[in-house]
């Protein structure tokens, strides 16, 4: 940590996670979150009314918590960073116009930036600055996306992304039918640690021969989604016991292997023996496993911060801020509105 990198103070509004964190350069002085998680639980999803107000509620009890866990002072910040894409409409303006008022009455700089970049840029804090070209896999709820990062404050390439379900939203879908308590993810990840990845062959999205041309990086869950639920629903149907356990580790196994053969596949074709793997879902242990596996036989260096990192979180979005800050990437706007569909090109806005 040079002593003259600027001091960034990192909003994270973008779904149900009130994130702010303080950085300097690489070096994180702290990250504080309030989730309305459980408020949405009953729901079986996120409600962005909810969310919003709970926003609203913890903004500024987040930021005091930051700041004197910190032992840092307003006065010393030097750069405002927040998420303006993508993301849920109303949890986003919360963080904006919170971002946007403290950038007003300390004057300093504001930069909007992209949640999903955030969740690769967050790896540094714990391996350090990424070499000249990496490779990045994002995976949570809302996203999988495969990202080739010359450089994350200025040159993101977005080479594949979901057509339907993310990863995460496709445990969720199959945690509920499955009668597992939301979010699903984690109860399904739990579950297929005891079963078998070979019991049941279900596909794998976009992986035919004549799906490479088009769609050779792109992701698919939705029809993997569904094969589930006709294979349990038939069952049930009929009758027959089954084991949960083998259910949920066919379908892990499934997921993970798309993700990880496709992105294998990006690294070797671009030439890139770095590959950093974010977000919500990279805390799922099939995927995590798999992913060491593939990387240490390809020969490509494997970069997973750990699971603190990986859910939506202040340090992400601080993180991001200061690469930028530090590249002399001119500040944003103060009349930048949110995107809750931002291009995954856009770094800042």
């Amino acid at each position: 940590m040079a002593s003259g990198d600027p001091l960034v103070l990192g909003i994270e509004t973008s779904c149900d996670e009130t994130g702010v964190a303080l950085v300097r350069g690489n070096d994180l002085l702290f990250d504080a979150v309030a989730s309305s998680m459980d408020e949405h639980a009953r729901y079986g999803g996120i409600i962005p009314e909810v969310a919003s107000r709970a926003h609203l509620e913890a903004m500024v009890p987040t930021i005091e918590r930051s700041l004197g866990e910190a032992g840092v002072s307003l006065d010393e910040v030097d750069a405002i960073a927040v998420t303006a894409g993508p993301g849920l409409v109303g949890p986003l303006t919360i963080g904006v116009s919170a971002a946007k008022s403290l950038a007003v009455a300390l004057d300093k700089p504001l930069y909007g930036v992209n949640h999903v970049i955030g969740h690769a840029a967050v790896d540094q804090l714990v391996h350090g600055e990424f070499p000249e070209r990496v490779m990045a896999l994002v995976v949570s709820g809302g996203h999988s996306s495969l990202l080739l990062v010359d450089d994350v404050a200025t040159s993101v390439t977005e080479l594949g992304s979901t057509l339907d379900d993310a990863a995460g939203e496709a445990f969720d879908k199959v945690g509920r039918l499955l009668g597992l308590p939301y979010p699903g993810g984690p109860h399904i990840d739990r579950l297929a640690r005891e079963g078998d990845p070979t019991a049941i062959r279900f596909p794998r999205g976009l992986t035919a021969r004549k799906d490479q041309a088009e769609h050779a990086y792109d992701f698919s869950f939705s029809g993997l989604k569904t094969a589930v639920a006709r294979w349990v629903e038939t069952r049930q149907d009929a009758g027959e016991a089954f084991s949960l356990e083998d259910v949920a580790a066919s379908f892990a196994d499934a997921v993970a292997d798309v993700l990880t053969a496709k992105t294998i596949a990006a690294c070797q074709r671009h030439g890139v023996d770095t590959l950093v793997v974010g977000g919500g879902f990279s805390a799922n242990s099939q995927l995590r496993d798999m992913a060491a596996l593939r990387c240490a036989e390809a020969g490509i260096e494997l970069r997973i911060p750990p699971i603190r990192y990986c859910t939506d979180n202040g340090a992400m979005i601080a993180a991001l801020g200061s690469a930028v800050v530090r590249a002399g990437v001119a500040p944003s706007d103060l009349g930048i509105g949110v995107d809750s569909s931002m291009p995954l090109t856009t770094v800042t806005v």
